[in-house]
């Protein structure tokens, strides 16, 4: 039974909402397994074209990880920690074939930034605060923190955030790169809502292949360029680009299904 968050759907978008308002959305070992299972249910279902993921409450998306969990782990049980979690969540949700995006909401600290960081891209409220605290505990950001913050804000930034265990600001976030948009938390769900009409439109199939190709552009000893040219050829084979490539050509929308 789910207890620790709230999947809803309609009209083609599931939004999963954390929801522990008095931690703070912390995540937890529940709290995790249970996003696990909520992603993995959207990303099967036909009818999902897009997911938005947020905190519920004004103050947080996700203020980290729930520490009392692991206070007393050894060497052994941290990077095993570590590695469960990017296989059940971080790496689950950046390799999804369906859309993420992240409504930052509050405070993303740790994991939570880290989450923000795995999902396809992110819109924040013009409260939100980003940061990956870690070292400030005698440890380093174990949810792939150190991997993608670099990659979105670039090395020297990324140390800095990293090494002063500081927090930056929405605003700033925007002019790093780390988020896509800033808008008023009143607005927040409504403006990721229209993106995501946006994407809902075009063909998940493709939409699929291209995550793919843009991944593996940051993944080591892989060719982005080949990974993309199979994708590209792949969705040769598909409905959706039969459907497409007909609807353009008789001047009307495409209606794709998926397949």
């Amino acid at each position: 039974m789910i207890f620790n968050i709230l999947s809803e759907f309609q009209d083609g978008i599931t939004t999963i909402t954390i929801n522990r308002p008095t931690k703070l959305n912390a995540l937890n070992r529940d709290t995790i397994n249970e996003l696990h299972r909520a992603f993995k249910a959207a990303d099967k279902d036909k009818e999902t074209r897009v997911i938005i993921v947020t905190g519920s409450g004004e103050k947080a998306f996700v203020a980290g990880a729930d520490i009392s969990e692991f206070s007393n782990f050894d060497e052994s049980k941290g990077a095993k920690l570590a590695a469960k979690g990017h296989e059940l969540l971080f790496d689950f949700v950046q390799n999804l074939s369906t859309p993420v995006i992240a409504a930052v909401n509050g405070f993303a600290l740790g994991g939570g930034l880290e989450l923000a960081m795995a999902c396809h891209f992110r819109v924040a409220s013009e409260n939100a605060k980003m940061g990956l605290p870690e070292v400030s505990l005698g440890v380093i950001p174990g949810y792939g923190g150190t991997q993608r913050l670099p990659q979105l804000v670039g090395k020297g930034r990324a140390m800095e955030m990293i090494m002063t265990a500081g927090m930056i600001t929405a605003e700033q976030a925007l002019n790093y790169g780390l988020v896509n948009h800033v808008v008023p938390q009143s607005e927040l769900l409504t403006f990721c809502g229209g993106i995501a009409n946006r994407i809902k439109k075009n063909s998940p199939k493709a939409i699929g292949e291209a995550i793919k190709s843009v991944n593996a552009g940051f993944k080591s000893g892989v060719n982005g360029y080949k990974k993309e040219i199979k994708g590209f050829g792949k969705c040769f084979g598909t409905e959706d680009f039969t459907e497409g490539t007909t609807a353009f050509l008789e001047k009307r929308k495409a209606e794709f299904t998926g397949n």
